[in-house]
């Protein structure tokens, strides 16, 4: 175990070193004429650099494609990071970003995360996606894609390994740790137009609207929502973002603009304490409201809930949220690739950070992980989080 940890080791350092030799010599040219933030790279690590490059080319047994290193490398460089939200993404996957963030993408139609085994977890499959038909659930670890280990290669290639051309097929291998089994599912992609709104009335004029990502079509989509439950008759809402991973946080602050008072929505600070605020108009809600959130509810919807708890407008419910406070922003980079960075950290209005801790909901419901993986398909009669949210609506009103 210890030989291969040293080897896995090894190979991630020459991994990293290689990376930043091709930047300097194939992507940026212009940095060497100034350093990098902090020190930068002296000559001798540019040697080094280029010595263990001319010794692949020269001794590697295989054939190989300079693309492939190229791409390898950078990843390379990211991951020497050690965050698993900052990463590189080559041109066609950047492409693929994009359309994801609009909301229209071909692929199988789940939202992933990276956990810090160096694993790609699903949070949610989205409803009626060849995911979940293929029956894909929240919580199962995505160990393979079509045979190729995802151990540590990062969230954003896994995704680009999962989406491809409408009717072609994957073959995703998935770890299922309430079953205790791995095994196969192959899926046929097909055309996702993200619906990250769901609604409808419940008992008593409750108006429910859950919330699967925070994406460029969701403030419509929540806005079409929220009036239509308003003209049924709503006189309380109650919000679901179980299951959550969060989102474009223009997004996310554009929908607390119509939930909380005047005032700051959220602020982010970066490394030079400079700060950011979001701020709403003061044209709210003013009706009661519940979110729901548990431990797959991160980012955007941790900032949702943490405005809404903050301005004493609603009530938390449910289970401590993820505890991802950091906002990352794409850098695109002049071959159509790019590198996605964490630069920020979030607060919520009253100054809280919440990476790392979560949200503490008001009212602590718990749920089997049976019940978590199936959100969106569970039965009231099954769901003790929106039971105990109708119940505390009623003291609301």
């Amino acid at each position: 175990m210890k030989n291969r940890k040293f080897l896995e080791g090894v190979i991630a350092g020459i991994v990293i070193v290689m990376a930043v030799n091709m930047l300097f010599h194939f992507v940026m040219p212009a940095m060497l004429a100034r350093p990098v933030a902090g020190r930068g790279f002296d000559s001798s690590s540019k040697e080094k650099m280029n010595l263990i490059y001319n010794l692949i080319d020269t001794h590697f047994v295989d054939h190989f494609y300079i693309e492939d290193l190229e791409r390898g490398m950078f990843m390379g460089l990211m991951y020497g990071l050690g965050d698993v939200y900052s990463s590189y993404m080559c041109a066609e996957e950047y492409e693929q970003f994009e359309e994801r963030t609009r909301g229209i993408y071909a692929g199988i139609g789940a939202v992933v995360t990276g956990s810090d085994d160096g694993r790609v977890k699903v949070i949610s499959p989205f409803d009626g996606s060849p995911a979940a038909e293929a029956g894909i659930m929240a919580q199962d670890v995505i160990m393979a894609v079509d045979g190729v280990d995802t151990l540590n290669i990062g969230v954003d290639l896994v995704v680009a390994m999962m989406r491809g051309l409408p009717g072609t097929t994957v073959e995703i291998t998935i770890f299922r740790e309430s079953e205790d089994r791995t095994f196969n599912v192959t899926i046929t992609r097909d055309f996702i137009t993200i619906q990250t709104i769901s609604y409808r009335m419940l008992e008593d004029g409750v108006g429910y609207i859950r919330l699967s990502g925070f994406e460029q079509v969701t403030y419509e989509q929540f806005k079409e929502a929220l009036e239509s439950l308003k003209a049924q008759g709503a006189t309380g809402f109650i919000l679901d973002v179980r299951n959550n991973p969060g989102g474009l946080l223009d997004i996310v602050a554009n929908i607390a603009n119509l939930l909380v008072p005047e005032g700051n929505i959220v602020y982010t600070e970066d490394r030079y304490g400079n700060q950011s605020y979001l701020r709403s108009d003061g044209e709210y809600l003013d009706l009661p409201i519940v979110v729901l959130v548990n431990g797959n509810s991160a980012s955007a919807s941790e900032v949702l809930a943490g405005a809404i708890m903050d301005y004493g407008v609603g009530v938390i419910v449910g289970e401590q949220t993820f505890g991802k406070g950091l906002v990352q922003r794409v850098f695109p980079l002049p071959d159509g690739s790019a590198v996605k960075l964490t630069v920020a950290r979030y607060f919520t209005p009253n100054g809280t950070s919440i990476h790392g801790y979560g949200i503490t909901p008001h009212h602590v419901v718990t749920m089997e992980p049976e019940y978590t993986a199936r959100i969106a398909a569970l039965e009231l009669e099954e769901d003790a989080q929106l039971q105990k949210a109708l119940e505390v609506m009623g003291t609301m009103r």
